[in-house]
């Protein structure tokens, strides 16, 4: 499981010209799924997401975490997220889950992070072509894989 985590101060999905979600202040979390993932990458991301600490403290310094400071966040599900681009000019997405494994999953993620963040997760639409429109505070981009625990 891979996702790409940017600290925002305001980002929106949109679907067919009509936004479906929005968030304030908080993380725009990119999600990408893989054949292998387990509910054990889940549980290890959505902990070390639910603690990051990418929020600025009174001194201006990335001490606190989006539960600190009453942030929002937003999970858009994104597969190209595991593309391999080693061979050719065309990314392969060989290891990506197929809906059948990855809409379970990406619906458990995001149950399970609601259980350790104060306020309610907001989301796009699995599969669907979305328009997301962000603002990036920092700019903060932080990427983080289940498999690497870096």
């Amino acid at each position: 499981m891979r996702v790409v985590i940017q600290r925002v101060s305001k980002s929106s999905v949109t679907i067919k010209k009509k936004i479906v979600s929005s968030i304030n202040y908080g993380m725009l979390i990119f999600l990408g799924i893989e054949e292998t993932d387990t509910k054990e990458d889940i549980d290890w991301l959505v902990k070390k997401i639910s603690q990051l600490r990418i929020f600025n403290d009174k001194n201006e310094i990335m001490n606190l975490n989006v539960n600190e400071i009453n942030g929002e966040i937003m999970v858009i599900s994104q597969f190209t997220l595991h593309a391999k681009t080693k061979k050719g000019n065309r990314p392969s997405y060989i290891r990506v889950a197929k809906p059948n494994l990855a809409i379970p999953l990406y619906n458990k993620f995001i149950n399970a992070l609601n259980m350790l963040v104060k306020n309610e997760i907001k989301t796009g639409e699995f599969g669907a072509m979305m328009e997301i429109d962000l603002i990036n505070d920092g700019p903060v981009t932080i990427l983080i894989d289940s498999k690497q625990k870096e």
